[in-house]
């Protein structure tokens, strides 16, 4: 490191104190110009784009709802062709296919890369786009406008949890990946109020070169859905469902044993109030231990196997939920709520071995995949067609 002094030494040479004084203006004058020159050459550099990596672009066009019409159409192409796991019988446009060979796990500390910032209206659909050099999560603060920039954090685990049923970023993620995104930000209620809800991905697209493929999904709500889901190109559902699942009626599921949050269950979001079944038949071993934290709950034990079901954060327990009773699979044992150390109305769904082992559901239980009906297919492709135009304008 080079210090500079401004009262230097004396030395005797010293020139007369005119000079001297000349010296020091020249100096502070080809700083400032320096500062200058670099003030404006940053600023050039952000407006036409020199650096490349990362955006965040409102979109015009975007669909800014699950299977909203869009009023315009971009014309420009995919690069890459969405492959996910399941046969998938739709038509893409995307051609290209990811050939990025690094195999390093992104350390770096941010994406090197610049922020197209924008001023789009609260509430209107953002691109986002990076190319991963660190950790998600600085890749998205560095593609984010200013003002959008507090939602960093809680934009990215909502992104990590819909790639996590394919790509595990913190494992699979390698620099060169590309991510795009359509989000929308949550609103206001009222104005000074905080933002209700998260960050919500209309759809989502990343060329994994580990993996050799594009993983894609997109938010849709099918008609007489209560609510959107996510759908992978070919129509089959992103999240696959438990077969003998606790719960039948929930938004998304927003909590994974593989997230790497350390989480001991799943959680289903869903609304105080959804009914709650018993996975097996089985027996109440506990009630409303660690109330303060687990709210009302219950502990199921499997009569067959010695396992344990445990749901956490229930709305009121019926009274005849009595530890030693009896219960059938699929009987109604509670209801869903928001109790306890809980931030949302969810249902926190644990499995646990006769030893006390920690059992992810989506490894030890049944599963099925659902596929869009024929009959709506129709308008799957021509929301998803919209949506890939807008992920890759």
């Amino acid at each position: 490191m080079v210090g500079l002094a401004l009262d230097p030494p004396p030395s005797r040479s010293r020139p007369p104190r005119r000079h001297r004084s000349l010296a020091g203006f020249a100096v502070l004058a080809v700083l400032m110009g320096t500062f200058a020159a670099g003030f404006w050459l940053g600023r050039a550099s952000v407006r036409k784009g020199w650096f490349v990596g990362a955006d965040a672009i409102a979109g015009a066009g975007v669909p800014s709802a699950a299977g909203a019409t869009s009023t315009s159409t971009p014309t420009a192409t995919p690069t890459a062709t969405p492959t996910s796991t399941p046969t998938s019988t739709s038509t893409s446009t995307a051609t290209a296919t990811p050939t990025a060979t690094s195999t390093a796990t992104p350390t770096a500390s941010a994406a090197s890369a610049s922020t197209v910032a924008t001023s789009a209206p609260p509430g209107s659909p953002r691109r986002l786009a990076i190319t991963l050099s660190g950790p998600l999560e600085d890749g998205i603060v560095a593609a984010l406008g200013a003002g959008d920039r507090r939602l960093a954090s809680e934009l990215t685990a909502v992104v990590n949890r819909l790639l996590l049923w394919d790509v595990r970023i913190a494992r699979d993620g390698r620099k060169g990946d590309r991510l795009e995104v359509i989000w929308t930000p949550p609103h206001a209620a009222a104005p000074g109020l905080p933002d209700s809800g998260e960050p919500v991905v209309e759809a989502l697209r990343y060329a994994s070169s580990k993996l050799g493929k594009v993983v894609a999904a997109y938010r849709f709500q099918e008609e007489g859905a209560r609510w959107p889901r996510y759908f992978r190109p070919d129509g089959s559902e992103l999240e696959p469902r438990l077969v003998d699942a606790p719960i039948s009626e929930y938004e998304q599921i927003t909590s994974l044993l593989r997230d790497g949050r350390r989480h001991k269950g799943v959680d289903f979001k869903t609304p105080v109030g959804s009914p709650v079944h018993a996975p097996f038949d089985g027996v109440v071993e506990r009630r409303n231990w660690n109330f303060a934290g687990n709210g009302n709950c219950l502990d199921i034990r499997d009569l067959a196997t010695g396992r344990h079901a445990i749901f956490l954060h229930l709305d009121v327990l019926p009274k005849e939920m009595a530890v030693g009773r009896a219960v059938k699979k699929g009987q109604v044992i509670a209801s869903s709520g928001n109790s306890g150390h809980s931030f949302a109305p969810h249902l926190h769904y644990q499995l646990e071995d006769a030893a006390g082992k920690v059992l992810d559901p989506f490894e030890v239980q049944r599963t099925e995949t659902r596929v869009i009906p024929a009959a709506q297919r129709p308008a799957f492709e021509s929301a998803r067609k919209k949506l890939d135009a807008a992920l890759a304008t």
